[in-house]
């Protein structure tokens, strides 16, 4: 269940208390009876940092410690509100209220933050889906460093999780690329948003042969989705474009996947499609002067039928020819004929974001998204600082000619893989040669789908980049 934070003006009942303080909070202040003030001040006195109180099913006073690191100070805080979920929903607690009398300013709104985000479930698909069910469902917090329009950036935020999780999670058969086109649609119908769905017909009229190559395997049709948001006070004259691999499901057709285990959670290939829709929907709820643009191109990778096969030479929607030689190498032939798309919309920024390579993964581990980038130096400054408000880090890695130099063909104008070195960066060089504009590419392989719990992003889908892209566009808004 998606929890609702509220700002609290004046005291409610809740089910659970959780008082935030530090060693020189005035405990008088803090609402405690004078027996409360005792066990709090021979726990301080202990070092103890959770006190669990008498009172209510859960009644708890949080000590709290700021580091150096304002950055680590909330992710550390979003942590603790992910922990605390277990005693909240162990005892069944539907409304929990939490008041600052630290001096963290906005304490309660990162505790609440992480408890929102890791409070998300996805088991409809369990008989006993209800009993499983957790009970959290508001958040009420009484903190003075936080405004009501924070709040509903935030709930609006969580929201957006919640909703490309479950994108992400959904099983191929019930979620195609036909499937997810429809669900895009449904989002952007909600809040407003412009969109448009092609279909596999529009799609070979168009020419994108990269889309139309991975799609030869399979028997569902592709489709290519185009959502804008375009209010009439929006601050910037040249759209943002971002564009979202859709790969509903990778077999990693004729070049199958050759490690163990490793199709089982290939459903999740689609999610930088998912998290560039939920961007856009969060930026048209809250009704921002963006002018945005989102493209997801999508499909099964299979190597049913007609798959493509290592060796063909395909022809993109741009008009280049790739030497395809590695079929699993399928998320930039389906993002290059989008990014060539996105030309015509002579854009001041395109950002894709793809699951694309292991290689990513492999350099960064679960802890920092690889990047690549042609905009400028400030743009990538703004971008990276983004990534540490909300601790969805990145990593910057080169362009150099010579990297291009690994994916050059001798009877195409490129082929689709470079070699067993840098593979994340000859998949951005090969992506660089659809763009002549400002463009960043994001590799999220690895962090979008995770086989164990991590904290409040959870366990399998996380939404991993959407609060990096929401925070990096709030900040350019303001700007402008």
């Amino acid at each position: 269940m998606k929890p609702t934070i509220q700002l609290e003006t004046k005291p409610v009942k809740t089910d659970a208390i959780i008082i935030l303080i530090d060693k020189k909070s005035n405990l008088n202040k803090c609402g405690l009876t004078k027996t409360e003030i005792t066990t709090v001040q021979q726990a301080i006195k202990k070092d103890i940092k959770l006190i669990t109180l008498n009172g209510v099913p859960v009644k708890q006073v949080l000590l709290l410690e700021a580091k150096q690191d304002q950055m680590r100070t909330n992710e550390d805080l979003r942590k603790t509100g992910n922990s605390l979920l277990a005693s909240i929903n162990k005892y069944k607690c539907k409304k929990v209220g939490i008041a600052n009398h630290s001096g963290i300013s906005g304490a309660a709104y990162f505790i609440a933050e992480g408890m929102a985000l890791g409070n998300y479930q996805f088991i409809q698909y369990k008989k006993d889906a209800t009993k499983k069910e957790n009970s959290l469902q508001s958040v009420r917090i009484a903190d003075a460093g936080i405004s009501k329009h924070q709040i509903a950036e935030l709930n609006a935020t969580i929201e957006a999780s919640y909703r490309v999780r479950d994108l992400v999670n959904e099983p191929v058969n019930h979620l195609n690329a036909e499937g997810l086109a429809e669900a895009l649609s449904q989002m952007g119908k909600e809040v407003g948003v412009k969109v448009t769905v092609f279909n596999k017909k529009k799609i070979i009229e168009m020419g994108m042969g990269g889309l139309l190559s991975v799609n030869q395997g399979s028997i569902d049709p592709p489709t290519f989705t185009i959502m804008e948001y375009k209010p009439a006070n929006a601050k910037n004259q040249k759209p943002i474009v971002l564009v979202g691999k859709g790969v509903v499901y990778d077999t990693g057709g004729l070049s199958l996947k050759p490690t163990g285990n490793s199709m089982d959670y290939m459903k999740c290939d689609m999610a930088g499609a998912a998290t560039m829709g939920g961007v856009i929907y969060t930026a048209a709820k809250l009704q921002w002067p963006l002018h945005i643009i989102a493209l997801m191109p999508a499909t099964d990778n299979r190597p049913g039928g007609n798959a493509f096969a290592p060796g063909d030479i395909i022809k993109m929607y741009n008009g280049l020819t790739v030497e395809m030689l590695n079929s699993d190498a399928e998320g930039r032939m389906i993002l290059a004929d989008a990014l060539s798309y996105s030309k015509q919309y002579d854009p001041e920024l395109v950002i894709d974001m793809a699951t694309l390579t292991g290689a990513a993964h492999r350099a960064l581990g679960n802890f920092a998204i690889a990047y690549m980038s042609t905009a400028d130096s400030d743009t990538n400054k703004k971008l990276e600082q983004a990534g540490e408000e909300v601790f969805e880090r990145l990593v910057y890695f080169p362009l150099w000619e010579e990297y291009g130099e690994l994916i050059e063909s001798d009877i195409a104008d490129m082929k689709n893989v470079g070699g067993a070195l840098a593979g994340h960066i000859t998949a951005g060089k090969f992506l660089q040669r659809f763009t002549d504009y400002p463009w960043i590419h994001l590799d999220i392989a690895g962090l979008a789908f995770f086989h164990s719990t991590m904290s409040y992003r959870g366990k399998n889908a996380t939404a991993i980049g959407l609060r990096l892209l929401l925070q990096f566009l709030k900040h350019r808004m303001n700007e402008q």
